[in-house]
């Protein structure tokens, strides 16, 4: 395969992959990461999705709270979507939607 399309893809759906994960559950950041392992075109570093959780946070998709562990390992950091990040998913998905048609009819033309 071509790392660099992989890579362009990757940047392009990243997001709304996280989002959508998201919306299912509240997520702390490793278990995001170790979810999208199991995907191998949105497996991904640290490097990448703290960044990425951060700007969320800052556009307000994102809230963030501390949970304990019954661990006793220290707490987590978990991210719940707002109402706004509700609706920019749908906006993604939407989106996602059309692109997908777009790219399925150009390849019939």
């Amino acid at each position: 395969m071509n790392e660099e399309w992989i890579s362009q893809i990757k940047r392009g759906t990243l997001e709304f992959a996280i989002l959508i994960l998201i919306k299912k559950k509240d997520r702390y950041g490793y278990d995001l990461i170790q979810t999208l392992e199991k995907y191998p075109m949105l497996q991904t570093k640290e490097s990448t999705v703290y960044p990425l959780l951060r700007r969320l946070l800052k556009n307000n998709y994102l809230e963030a709270y501390w949970k304990d562990t019954e661990e006793g390992t220290p707490p987590r950091k978990y991210y719940k979507l707002t109402e706004l990040g509700s609706s920019y998913l749908k906006t993604l998905e939407k989106d996602w939607l059309v692109l997908v048609e777009n790219i399925s009819n150009l390849r019939e033309e």
